[in-house]
């Protein structure tokens, strides 16, 4: 990618109230020939901030993040889309390692890794050092609907990026809990609708299976304080969500 040129690809960025994020985000992905922003009902600076930085913005009621996103992918003015979130940011050589890739692809779509960042610490074990969404898609792919953990549909192999997306997640624990009420009724329901039942038993042990797993199996032990936070707050996460699926199954007996 030479001095001043621009990537082939239109830049998706679903947002609500990210006015803390979404300048330095698309700053971050200015390389890019497209950047759509779609957002639904921002009570902050998010759309005008947008719009000086450069991107196309509209507005819709949200349904899903998938929804949102698939919305943005009809209106991308190239035939590749690469997906971010507000809170993440990309660097000059994903763009160019994405330039170099959308010009001999060799799939319809590739992961991208993340660089994790909790409390303003870097979290380099525990799990999320794994996670590789689908992010560099073409246009016609489109997400499924669900609300929590919604992907990417692809048939056919899946390509990987090697340069890193930087995810800065939650900046203070608030942001963390505030999420986590929302996200855990949203993932019970979808499972109850789906006939998935649990026991106490399930609602009791997961939890404490998660923090193990995390902090000794998966070495959040190395990431010292933060660490050990992660694991107890994902394990909170389990709480939530398998005893939310359990209450929805005690409330019909």
């Amino acid at each position: 990618m030479s001095n001043g040129s621009k990537v082939d690809v239109t830049v998706v960025i679903a947002a609500r109230n990210e006015s803390a994020n979404i300048a330095d985000c698309i700053r971050s992905v200015s390389w890019a020939r497209g950047i759509l922003v779609v957002e639904n009902d921002s009570m902050d600076d998010t759309v005008a901030l947008a719009r000086a930085r450069g991107a196309t913005v509209f507005s819709r009621p949200c349904t899903t993040i998938g929804a949102q996103r698939n919305a943005a992918l009809e209106r991308a003015v190239t035939d590749w889309v690469f997906i971010v979130d507000a809170d993440e940011r990309a660097t000059p050589a994903l763009g160019a390692e994405i330039a170099r890739t959308i010009a001999a692809p060799e799939h319809r779509a590739y992961r991208v890794r993340r660089r994790n960042f909790f409390l303003g610490r870097e979290i380099r074990h525990g799990g999320w050092e794994t996670a590789r969404p689908i992010r560099l898609v073409r246009r016609e792919l489109r997400y499924n609907a669900a609300r929590v953990h919604e992907h990417i549909e692809v048939s056919g192999t899946v390509g990987d990026l090697r340069e890193p997306l930087m995810h800065y997640t939650y900046t203070s624990l608030s942001q963390y809990f505030e999420k986590l009420g929302r996200y855990s009724q949203w993932w019970a329901e979808d499972r109850f609708a789906r006939g998935r039942r649990v026991g106490i038993a399930t609602v009791v042990l997961r939890p404490p299976a998660r923090l193990l797993s995390m902090y000794f199996l998966r070495g959040g032990w190395m990431d010292g304080a933060a660490g050990i936070l992660v694991a107890l707050l994902a394990s909170v996460s389990v709480l939530a969500k398998y005893a939310t699926l359990w209450s929805l199954g005690d409330k019909r007996r």
